[in-house]
């Protein structure tokens, strides 16, 4: 496997992280509404933890975004060209451990129904369901749950950043 790093997204990462999600073949048939005219935008990485896997040619080939109030697991995909390759894997692992040094204890995920068991097989506990949100979302969805290890502390409060 090539060499693949992760970075915090910028601005200019915008298209390509619309491209990716709406190019996604996850998100085809009864779920393409969910990303039909999806955009990611430039104010949105920049107000969020947007992190991004690429190869040594600098190319995208996932990312991920992580909310911190709530703690959510907002976005994550991997290029159709990706999967397989272990860069979904080093995405959630980069997110729990960023999610832990901000000192948040767990992290939700409400999750495509078809990647549900892939994040259960890197540790996300079921903890229900999410209704269906019309017009765009019509099934059930399942929601999950990442333990960081960290001991909660509330975003207000004082963090330490000795443990990692």
């Amino acid at each position: 496997m090539e060499s693949t790093t992760i970075r915090r997204a910028v601005a200019q990462d915008a298209e390509a992280l619309t491209a990716l999600v709406q190019g996604s073949g996850a998100y085809r048939g009864q779920y393409a509404a969910m990303v039909t005219g999806y955009r990611v935008t430039a104010d949105y990485i920049e107000r969020h933890e947007v992190f991004a896997a690429v190869d040594t040619a600098g190319r995208i080939l996932g990312f991920y975004a992580l909310l911190l109030e709530p703690a959510e697991l907002d976005l994550a995909f991997v290029s159709d060209e990706a999967q397989g390759r272990g860069v979904g894997r080093l995405l959630v692992e980069h997110m729990i451990g960023q999610a832990r040094q901000a000192g948040l204890a767990h992290v939700r995920v409400v999750s495509h129904p078809p990647a549900e068991q892939f994040y259960r097989r890197l540790g996300a506990e079921p903890v229900g369901t999410v209704p269906p949100s019309p017009p765009k979302v019509t099934w059930e969805r399942p929601e999950l749950r990442f333990a960081t290890g960290a001991a909660f502390q509330p975003a207000s409060g004082p963090r330490s950043d000795a443990a990692s």
